[in-house]
Formats: C-alpha cells, sequence, structure tokens
C-alpha cells in the first residue's frame, strides 16, 4: 500500500500511532513502527532528560522511523522542542495550536513536521509555514478535539492544501482506513485503537474499559472554555459536566478540577475519578492485540474493500 504518507516517512503502511499523552512511550512506538507503521512517543509529562531517555530507548527497539509528539499548552513544551531539534527527530507531530514558532527550529534540523489540525484555515497556515503533512482530525477523536467530524473535514482539507493529509478521528479498522483514502486523505492516525495493543502500557482496567465500551459511551466536556476534551464516560466527566453548567464555577476551578485527572487514569488505574481519554472509534474494539496483528488487520481489510466493485443497484 504505497501512498504519499508511506513515501514520505520511508515506512511500509500509511499507518500513525496517535501520541496519546501519558500513553504513547517508546515501546508501544517501536511496536508500530516495526510493524511498518510509524510509532510517535509522547513528550508530555516527560522531563528534558526522560525525553531523550525515551527516544534513545525507542533507537535500541526499532531501525525504522519514528515520531514524537508534542502538546503545545504543555508548560514544558520549550525544551521538548529543543531536545527534539538537537536528537534530529525524523518526525514531530503537534497538538493543541499552531507550532508556528518552533517550525524554523526544527526545519533547520531537518525534521518532518506534521502539525494535528482541526480546521482549513489552520492546515492552509501550518502548510505555509512548511509542514511535511498534516493531520485532519474530525471531532470523534480522543482528548482535545475540534468540532468537525472526519467525514467532512478531510475531504475540505484535501482539496485546501498540496501536502499529504492524515485522517484521524474515529478509525480503527480497514473500513476507517479505506474510508479515508477516498476522502482524499493518504494515511490514518489511530489512537484509541492501539490503546488495546499487547504493547501499549496503560493498566489492564483502563483497557477493559476501551473493551467495554458502546457507541455512546464518550462525552465531551471543556467546551466552555473552549478545549473541549473527549473521553470516557465515566464519574469524574459526569462531575466535569455538572461544574461546567455551573455559572458559579469558574473556569479557573474547572481547570483547578481537571488537573492530573489523566495522570490518575493513565498512571494510576483510577478508572472513577480518572480521565479515561479514549475516542468513539472504542466501540470499534474488542480484543487485544500485538501492534503488528493490528496494523496488518487494517492493511489487509482495506486493500480488500478498495478493490471491490461496487454493487449494482
Amino acid at each position: 500500500m504505497i501512498t504519499k504518507v508511506t513515501q514520505l516517512f520511508g515506512i511500509t503502511y500509511p499507518i500513525l500511532q496517535g501520541g496519546m499523552a501519558y500513553v504513547a512511550d517508546a515501546k508501544l512506538a517501536a511496536a508500530v513502527s516495526n510493524a511498518g507503521g510509524l510509532g510517535i512517543i509522547s513528550a508530555m509529562g516527560l522531563t528534558s532528560q526522560q525525553l531523550r531517555e525515551e527516544i534513545a530507548k525507542c533507537r535500541q527497539l526499532t531501525d525504522k522511523p519514528f515520531g514524537v509528539n508534542l502538546m503545545l499548552r504543555s508548560p514544558t513544551v520549550e525544551e521538548a522542542a529543543n531536545v527534539v531539534a538537537k536528537e534530529k527527530v525524523g518526525v514531530v507531530t503537534t497538538g493543541a495550536g499552531l507550532p508556528t514558532r518552533f517550525m524554523p527550529l526544527w526545519l533547520d534540523a531537518g525534521i518532518k513536521v506534521v502539525p494535528v489540525i482541526p480546521t482549513v484555515a489552520m492546515a492552509k497556515r501550518v502548510a505555509r509555514d512548511g509542514a511535511a503533512a498534516v493531520v485532519a482530525e474530525g471531532c470523534e477523536a480522543g482528548g482535545h478535539i475540534g468540532e468537525l467530524t472526519t467525514m467532512t473535514l478531510v475531504p475540505q482539507i484535501a482539496d485546501a492544501v498540496e501536502v499529504p493529509v492524515i485522517a484521524a478521528g474515529g478509525i480503527a479498522d480497514g473500513r476507517g482506513l479505506a474510508a479515508a483514502l477516498l476522502l482524499g486523505a493518504s494515511g490514518v492516525q489511530c489512537g484509541t485503537r492501539f490503546l488495546a495493543a499487547e504493547e501499549c502500557s496503560v493498566p489492564l482496567c483502563f483497557k477493559q474499559e476501551v473493551l467495554n465500551a458502546r457507541d455512546i459511551d464518550t462525552m465531551v466536556v471543556g467546551r466552555r472554555m473552549g478545549r473541549p476534551v473527549r473521553a470516557l464516560k465515566n464519574s469524574y466527566m459526569q462531575e466535569f459536566a455538572q461544574r461546567e453548567m455551573n455559572p458559579m464555577i469558574s473556569n479557573t476551578e474547572l481547570e483547578k478540577y481537571g488537573t492530573g485527572a489523566l495522570w490518575r487514569a493513565v498512571r494510576e488505574g483510577d478508572m472513577l475519578t480518572g480521565c479515561i481519554m479514549a475516542g468513539q472509534a472504542a466501540a470499534l474494539i474488542r480484543k487485544t492485540q500485538p501492534a503488528r496483528v493490528i496494523i496488518k488487520t487494517m492493511v489487509d481489510q482495506a486493500e480488500h474493500l478498495l478493490e471491490k466493485p461496487l454493487a449494482p443497484a
């Protein structure tokens, strides 16, 4: 399956693993890269030294291309931006804003910059600034999201920019991959799907929540603050929603309530008061598998569908 994305990154399959905060470590990234996709390490929550160590570990585990994700609202983003430049990581993906101020640094280091964007205007901006590709992420995704769906966003982005487009949001199998390619994308990014990878380090209780999820089991909070987040429904998310509707509770208080919630779920296995970030694709996942099986199954199914003629009316 050769696309602009496989050619750009030097990978076998046009599948990127999402840079999930506190989740996407060197072990998961290397497993995805060894399977023919593009693994991504999340810099979120890591000191400069810890990020260097994760990059070194990934290089020990794979000789294939991989990248690092930077959440632009992270308090340590400046240090992380400098680390990836000095380490000359092949690819940097970014989220939660425009990476404009870091682009010259990364481009000078020979890094391919791939911003995750939720609108056409942002796609045009980063492409003009030198992005190698863009991830068009629909609101079906887990974590920080925009308002447009993947189905409507991807073709608009594909029409608006010349760089390769990578579809994200709600994609968990070969049907999603095939659909993304038909919409004009050259590849996909999957986050929630890799939460159920055997190499993913989240607690088993976290994986089980993903496996148990139904179609209506995610919800979005944070719109009042202009930073909507999708996660699985639990006591924490429902309480957040109640507080968000209360005009007596300030945005500062809401921010404080949200602090540490993802960490509690990912690192402490707290499924009640932690934020279980996952997208609507969770309803499509029913078992854990090695990353190589996840990727190969997706590709085989997509190739079969793309070769299949349309049924007669």
